[in-house]
This record gives structure tokens, sequence and C-alpha cells, in this order.
């Protein structure tokens, strides 16, 4: 890879090292700092609201004044917010903290079209799917170590040392080059994107995934600890098995064409869903743990397709756009997801699943009406 591309994937090994440590713990903070199930729901969609209002912004402006700069303001704000869950003695701190460290997912879209723009010989979607693997190498680390320092030292020292780990990858993200600004083509309009009907219906279909793939995840730690018995070592385990399951599943996925990575990402989550309603043991459940990566496998490559239909000029606000529908399921999937396991447990898995399914069925009319679309015009431009 290129210097920039690996100062990025070092800088996201390191981070994915420092969030993994203490992400999956938070539901069980909130819920020693006073939360229950309902309330923590809320909070976790919360959470996702406070992300999905950043992403169409920055965008814009990656795309108007450069994805450096973008980049440097989120890794700092991420240092800074999860220094203040650490000192946080009280819910309401700790939340906003929470709140301010999701408002950095807005890096997403910078992120993209940075590592997007610098894809090389390489295609975009392998590209994408190797950055984001170095981010879950090192996040297959970080959840058995903020599990091990969990059960020794409490909650608190979790956030202290991953806040000083984030210190050390925004060291090292200051380092990268910054890019050209693509101009916008002279006949390209503003509202190219409205008019963009195959992106626009791609961003449906994202939209449906991530809600789907995402309903079971905030609960999830919850139900391993209450419903199964795990103690944290074992569930930071899993959240370590989850990340290898991101890496392989990235390494093999990005190299199929990206819808059909994509699908494959949404039934592995699926599988998730499967194991851990039916399954018993800490195997059944480490499998189902590896398959979920394909949440983020998938996503990377939705991302990849995004740039296959959308210009250079357009291409921040695209990923912002794609990621604010995205957002928006992680803002609404939470509550339901507290709703759903205060009258049964295992209903964040089953209805989940038959979302899965409706949205993989959507996803594959829409990938085959693409095709066609696709075939009709090439016909048409021939004649």
């Amino acid at each position: 890879m290129a210097r920039d591309l690996t100062l990025v994937a070092l800088s996201l090994f390191t981070w994915g090292l420092g969030e993994g440590a203490f992400f999956s713990f938070q539901p069980l903070y909130l819920q020693q700092l006073g939360a229950d199930p309902l309330r923590i729901g809320a909070i976790l969609g919360g959470y996702g609201l406070a992300a999905t209002l950043a992403h169409i912004p920055a965008g814009y402006i990656a795309d108007h004044l450069g994805r450096r700069p973008v980049l440097w303001v989120a890794w700092i704000m991420g240092a800074l917010a999860t220094g203040l869950m650490a000192l946080a003695t009280t819910l309401p701190t700790f939340v906003a903290g929470m709140f301010l460290y999701s408002a950095t997912s807005f890096v997403i879209s910078p992120l993209n079209s940075y590592v997007a723009a610098a894809h090389g010989k390489w295609s975009v979607g392998r590209v994408l799917t190797l950055v984001s693997a170095s981010y879950n190498a090192g996040a297959v680390l970080g959840p058995t170590l903020g599990g091990l320092i969990g059960e020794r030292y409490g909650y608190r020292m979790i956030f202290l040392i991953s806040a000083a780990i984030f210190i050390g990858s925004t060291l090292i993200i200051l380092f990268i080059r910054p890019q050209p600004i693509d101009a916008p083509h002279p006949e390209e309009k503003q509202d190219h994107l409205l008019k963009n009907n195959r992106y626009l219906y791609f961003v449906f279909a994202y939209f449906l995934a991530t809600f789907a793939m995402y309903l079971p995840l905030p609960l999830s730690p919850y139900f391993m600890q209450f419903q199964k018995g795990l103690g944290l070592v074992q569930i930071g385990q899993l959240y370590s098995i989850s990340s290898m399951g991101i890496v392989v599943l990235n390494l093999v996925l990005g190299q199929l064409n990206a819808r059909l990575g994509y699908l494959i990402g949404q039934i592995a989550v699926g599988i998730f869903a499967v194991l851990l309603w039916r399954g018993n043991g800490f195997l059944w459940f480490g499998l189902g743990y590896f398959l979920l990566g394909g949440f983020r496998s998938a996503r990377a490559l939705a991302a990849a397709y995004i740039r296959s239909v959308v210009s250079g000029a357009n291409m921040g606000l695209a990923f912002g756009l794609a990621e604010t529908a995205t957002a928006i399921a992680l803002f609404l999937a939470p509550p339901l997801a507290g709703y759903l396991y205060d009258r049964n447990p295992l209903n964040i898995y089953t209805v989940s699943l038959g979302v899965i399914a409706c949205s993989v069925l959507v996803s594959t009319i829409l990938s085959s009406g693409f095709s066609i679309s696709r075939k009709v015009e090439e016909r048409m431009i021939a004649r």
C-alpha cells in the first residue's frame, strides 16, 4: 500500500485496539450506573442519533475543503470523548461522553473518500475492506484486553487505557498527506445525487440492511451475561472473535463483486442471530460472533458500491447521505431492541432474523434491477 494508506491502516489498527477494549462493555457499565434494559436501549438509540446529524456536513466539507482536516478533527474528538467517559462518575456525564464519541462517526464519509481516492492499482472494494480489516485486527485484541482490565480494575480503568491508546492513534493520523480536491464536471449539477436512481435505491436498501443487522447487537452483551451466564472475560473473548471474523470476511469478501459480498455479509449476520437464538454453549456463540463480522464487511462493501455509481466530486456527500440513512437505522434499532428484550430476550434475534430475510430479498431484487438497467444502457449506447 501507499504511504498514506499504510498510516491510515496503522492508525485504525491502534484505534480498533482502544475502541474494542471498551465498546462491548458500554451496556454493562450503563447497567452498573443505574440503567435498566429499556433505558439502555433508549440511551444507545440516542447514541445513534448523535451520529446522524454530522454525516452530511462532514461529507460536504470533505469534498470542498479537503478530507484530511476532517479526519484530524474526528480523531482528536474521539480521544477527548473517551477521556470524558473515563472520568465520569455519574450516568449523565458518562452518557454525555458517549454522545460526543458517537458524533465522531462523521469520520466515516471522509475516511471512505480518502481511502477510495488513494486506492491506486487495487479495486476500491479491496482497499476499503483491507483498511477496515486493519481496524478490526486491532479490535481482535481489544475486547479481551478490556475484559481482563474490567474484571481486575473495574470499568473505569478500561476507558482510561482506551483514551491513552487513542492519543497514540491520533499522533499517527496527523502524518497523513492532504489530497487534491476533485473539481466537479462542468455539466454536473448540485442536485445530481438526488437524480441518481441507482444510488438512491441502494441507499434505501442500505438503510434496511443496517437496521436489520444492528437490531440484536446493542443488547447482546447484556443477553450473554444475564441470560447465558457469561463473565466479562468470556464476553470480551466473543467480541475478539467477532473482530477476527471481520478481518477474515473482509479479506475474503473484498475479493468478490461488491454487490455479492454485500449480500453474503447480511446472510452471515442472519446466521449469527440463529446461533444466539438457538445455540447453547460458548462454541456456538463463538461461531455466531465470528459470522457477526459480516456486519462490518457488508458496510465496507456498500461503500465500494456507492463509489462505483457516483462521481469523485460528489463522493464525500454521497457517503455522507448514505451514512446518515444508516445512522437513522442505528438510532431506531436500539429502542426497539430494548422493548423487544423487555418482553422476551429472544425477540431481539427472531425479529432481526425476519428483517434480515426481507433485507436480503430487497437487496437481491435491486441488484438484479441494476444489472438489467446497466445492460439496457450498454445496448442503447452500442446502437
